[in-house]
């Protein structure tokens, strides 16, 4: 099979008069998966002041799983998730009226560069263990990678590769 492939690759190479290198690297760029194109950038951004039922209602009016919590300036702070509430708040019969997003946000935030790798991104929620990736460019939060938006992505990705690995395939010699 590796063979196959090499040989139309250098038969495609020859009949547009360039180095064999050069055609890989460009196909492997175009095909390459970052950050910043599997980034949410529609995500909702409140107060640190604002009351936990103020922001669940805004949650599941605009669909979102989670909040992230700025300071004024407009730096993440903290995020909170659906599983705060039920933890931090439901389970503990608390009024969410009366709760307030910095007292049950996650301070520990896990971000990546917007021009990492698919690969980095899958490696690092994995190995943290969490569902959601701020992704950062130039220090900006600039979105947010969803563990369903990784998985939409790589079935996106495997998907268009499998259909030009067949069509190589079905190229004749």
């Amino acid at each position: 099979m590796q063979h196959k492939l090499y040989f139309i690759e250098q038969r495609r190479v020859a009949s547009r008069n360039v180095e064999p290198g050069r055609i890989c690297r460009e196909a492997s760029d175009r095909m390459a998966l970052h950050a910043k194109d599997i980034v949410e950038k529609d995500f909702i951004s409140l107060s640190p002041e604002t009351s936990a039922l103020e922001a669940a209602k805004r949650m599941a009016r605009e669909g979102h799983g989670y909040v992230i919590v700025a300071n004024p300036g407009g730096d993440a702070i903290g995020i909170v998730t659906e599983w705060d509430f039920i933890a931090k708040i439901n389970s503990l019969a608390r009024d969410a009226g009366m709760v307030h997003l910095q007292e049950i946000m996650s301070r520990e935030l896990v971000s990546i560069d917007a021009g990492a790798g698919f690969d980095e991104v899958a490696q690092l929620m994995a190995s943290k263990g969490i569902r959601r990736l701020l992704v950062m460019d130039k220090g900006r939060l600039v979105g947010v990678v969803t563990a369903r938006r990784v998985i939409e992505k790589l079935n996106e990705y495997v998907t268009k590769i499998s259909t030009q690995i067949a069509r190589l395939q079905s190229l004749p010699f």
